[in-house]
């Protein structure tokens, strides 16, 4: 009798267990659902082969692809053949990577037009938004206060003339460039107008430059348009002896606190996307496609997170 009536205990209690899991499963499905982050891979993992990125997203339920600049010379004529591609895979253009801003005065003008007309394809393309950087940090000298306002000043200026066409200029913060660090990246967009310049936070590169992406998330909710969803490990097994050495990896395997990134988005109910991006597959017996799953399943079966 006693043990009848353990097991009709251990079977109720089971019961109640697996209710209470189910429940909060759903919950949580539910609220991944109502929310406003829409996920985007970017096809820079793919090195070039942008076709088969988009395919290979598509297979995945991936909703939206970055694309690089590295598509604008064959495309830049007939746009309409790429957007079919990525109609025909139902994909949108989550972002696009518009290249770097120079604030050399005698570039002034061609920087203006390259980003132009970027924004222009990207219209095309059936986008909304692009982002810049630069590659004027050398030998790892930090930007003075002033360097920082000229580039916040020409990326105003380039946002200005886009916002007429309707595509947004983002400004992306980058490890090994102006803004690798939380304090540069503060003077930055403390100098964007946020009428013409928004914010693309990249996680990984912003906890590597030695910032809290999660409570950049809260400091900057008001200018924030896109992020980059990305992982990095460090110190390197390989390079003990280098505490700076890193590298990129797949969410959930470095160093980034990416639960906590998605708990501070729901916060300041965030609408956008956020795009998972990985520069290169971290091991050489992987494959893009490999990457993007393990990426997936990072973010559906760990997160709870519908794609």
């Amino acid at each position: 009798m006693q043990n009848t009536v353990n097991r009709r205990q251990f079977l109720a209690t089971a019961g109640l267990s697996a209710l209470v899991l189910a429940t909060k499963t759903n919950l949580l499905a539910e609220t991944a659902k109502k929310s406003g982050l829409m996920i985007g891979y970017s096809g820079i993992t793919w090195g070039g082969k942008d076709e088969q990125a988009i395919k290979d997203l598509s297979s995945l339920g991936y909703k939206g692809i970055q694309l690089r600049a590295n598509t604008f010379a064959p495309y830049k004529s007939k746009p309409s053949e790429l957007k079919a591609l990525l109609d025909q895979h139902h994909i949108k253009l989550a972002m696009f990577s518009s290249g770097n801003v120079e604030i050399d005065p005698a570039k002034f003008q061609s920087t203006i037009d390259t980003h132009v007309a970027h924004a222009s394809f990207v219209k095309a393309l059936g986008g909304s938004a692009f982002q810049m950087t630069n590659s004027l940090r050398k030998d790892g000298q930090a930007p003075t206060t002033d360097e920082l306002k000229q580039l916040a000043k020409v990326m105003n200026e380039v946002g200005k003339q886009t916002a007429d066409m309707g595509v947004q200029a983002t400004y992306h913060n980058h490890m090994k460039q102006w803004g690798e660090t939380p304090e540069e990246v503060d003077i930055l967009v403390q100098e964007m107008n946020p009428k013409y310049v928004k914010l693309l936070l990249d996680i990984a590169h912003y906890k590597q430059g030695g910032g809290d992406p999660a409570k950049a998330v809260l400091q900057y909710k008001d200018v924030l348009h896109a992020l980059h969803l990305k992982d990095t490990k460090s110190p390197l097994p390989e390079k003990p002896d280098n505490p700076k050495a890193y590298k990129f990896v797949e969410l959930g395997q470095g160093n980034v606190d990416v639960p906590a990134v998605f708990a501070a988005l729901k916060k300041i109910k965030f609408k956008g996307w956020g795009v998972v991006e990985l520069d290169q597959v971290p091991e050489t017996n992987k494959t893009p496609l490999q990457c993007a799953q393990i990426n997936k399943d990072y973010i559906t079966k760990t997160l709870n997170f519908p794609l």
